[in-house]
């Protein structure tokens, strides 16, 4: 049901989902929906949390890879491209805006969004170790290199004519390139 009520809020939005409508798409009665969750609020923060675990899951595989730091900058940069999955950012881009009005949903999305900058940070830091990367300032790095990512994923996701994904995939690119002391084009 988290699956499901994911899917709807992604395509309806926070303030237009009604529990009628994730009970419908997941083929069971709104009574219970009610049961397993209680109220609306805490069914939103718990698909929310849903979410974020699958989210979660996917930093610790990348974080816990054998992979080489440059490589597992690629991994973190691919999975994380503003271009990425219309249905993950529109879930996400909604759920922050709600999270100033909404103290669970505000939570998780600033533990996710902390994660995210801490393996960026860990990639950074071992590529800087490993004599792959140059870098002064990680956690800066992290936070720029993210800040441009979600930026750009809010311009494709809602003004769609504003930047191709190409183009935002190029700039989150270039700029995690320099931020490390590479060439664009060895990331």
């Amino acid at each position: 049901m988290l699956r499901t009520a994911c899917e709807v809020i992604a395509e309806r939005g926070f303030g237009h989902t009604r529990t009628v409508d994730i009970a419908r798409a997941a083929g069971v009665s709104q009574a219970l929906l009610f049961y397993h969750f209680g109220t609306k609020d805490e069914l939103f923060a718990l698909a929310f949390a849903h979410a974020a675990r699958l989210h979660q899951d996917l930093l610790e595989e990348i974080e816990r890879s054998a992979a080489s730091p440059r490589e597992r900058l690629r991994m973190l940069m691919r999975r994380s491209s503003p271009a990425g999955s219309s249905e993950g950012w529109r879930l996400w881009i909604d759920a922050t805006a709600e999270s100033m009005r909404n103290k669970e949903l505000e939570q998780t999305s600033r533990r996710l969004d902390a994660r995210g900058r801490a393996v960026l940070r860990g990639i950074i830091e071992a590529g800087v170790a490993s004599g792959d990367f140059v870098c002064a300032d990680p956690e800066s790095s992290a936070w720029r290199i993210f800040a441009l990512s979600d930026g750009l994923a809010l311009q494709i996701h809602v003004h769609p004519k504003a930047i191709s994904r190409r183009r935002a995939t190029q700039l989150v690119r270039a700029s995690a390139a320099r931020e490390v002391g590479l060439n664009p084009e060895d990331l």
